[in-house]
């Protein structure tokens, strides 16, 4: 049944790539993608594919890249892409798109084609929206998960049909929980796919209680507060590891966070009270931070021994 079944797939970064190889390992014909536009990358910023695109491109597929699929857009080239966009999509045999991360909101005009299916990297209705990993991880959820669910106009509100549910372990970073989610996405749209071939599958309306919402990280926020509980900024570090990675300033020198843990301790918020190869244990408004993996401007992650080999911080404070 998988085999005969034809899905339109729309994703931009590597949680969506995951799913695609699932389908395709499936025997899911793709005969179309629809992915973001190539975007500068790297210290040369050289325009690069996006991780759909690049395994799209691997296996034959034909991609499609608007800036909108938004037909009324304001913008004359937007609204001319989005119309060769919706022209493709209705001249192309498809049962169904599967959605992931895409990073564009499909208009009505898309959702009345043909039904649409998301992976959704949470237990909604809690962390709607375009950060939902990173929100669980920040405010100290105790699990996570993800949702496969129909899609509707609303961000995030549509009826479900599977989920499945995942710890979050005091070590996870967005980086190491964002892999597993991948994985159990990818695995939970086969399933859904073939179940709905067969007729199996029945959606169910999301809570109306427990809403919340996932905001863009923005790289203001990884500035932290050291007055702040330990705590909770140990929670940001992981939250904010790989993007934007948690940051304050010690000696004018802006220095990168990307693994912490809460301790006890006490001082002045910002004042380090010991530095060694265990660790660089910073006071905060509650708590100590112990930060045991570093970054200065142009260098490289270290291990706290290593990194206080080049940047000693004796008698310095962060701010």
């Amino acid at each position: 049944m998988a085999a005969r079944m034809k899905v339109v797939f729309a994703g931009t970064p590597e949680f969506a790539a995951v799913a695609l190889r699932s389908l395709i390992d499936a025997g899911f014909a793709v005969p179309l993608v629809l992915t973001q536009p190539d975007r500068p990358a790297g210290r040369g910023m050289q325009l690069q594919a996006s991780s759909v695109k690049q395994v799209a491109l691997a296996h034959g597929i034909e991609v499609l890249q608007p800036l909108s699929l938004r037909m009324d857009a304001r913008d004359p080239q937007r609204a001319e892409e989005a119309k060769a966009a919706h022209e493709r999509l209705l001249a192309t045999d498809y049962d169904v798109m599967v959605v992931a991360a895409y990073g564009l909101i499909l208009p009505r005009s898309t959702l009345d084609i043909k039904p649409c299916i998301n992976i959704h990297g949470s237990l909604l209705p809690r962390w709607r929206g375009a950060a939902p990993i990173h929100r669980a991880i920040e405010s100290g959820d105790q699990e996570t998960g993800v949702t496969i669910m129909e899609m509707e106009e609303g961000l995030d509100t549509g009826p479900m049909l599977l989920m499945e549910r995942l710890p979050i372990l005091d070590t996870d970073t967005t980086g190491s929980l964002h892999d597993k989610l991948a994985a159990m996405g990818g695995r939970m749209i086969v399933e859904a796919l073939q179940r709905m071939a067969d007729g199996g599958l029945t959606a169910e309306p999301q809570p109306e209680e427990g809403v919340t919402y996932a905001a863009k990280i923005s790289k203001e926020e990884a500035k932290l507060d050291l007055r702040r509980p330990a705590l909770e900024l140990a929670r940001k570090v992981r939250a904010f590891n790989p993007f934007p990675g948690a940051h304050a300033q010690a000696g004018g020198i802006v220095v990168k966070f990307w693994n912490a843990q809460a301790v006890t301790g006490a001082g002045q918020p910002g004042q380090v009270l010991s530095a060694d190869a265990q660790g660089v244990v910073v006071a905060c408004g509650e708590g100590a931070l112990r930060l045991t993996e570093l970054q200065k401007p142009g260098g490289k992650r270290l291990a706290a021994g290593e990194f206080l080999k080049g940047f000693p911080l004796d008698g310095l404070s962060f701010e």
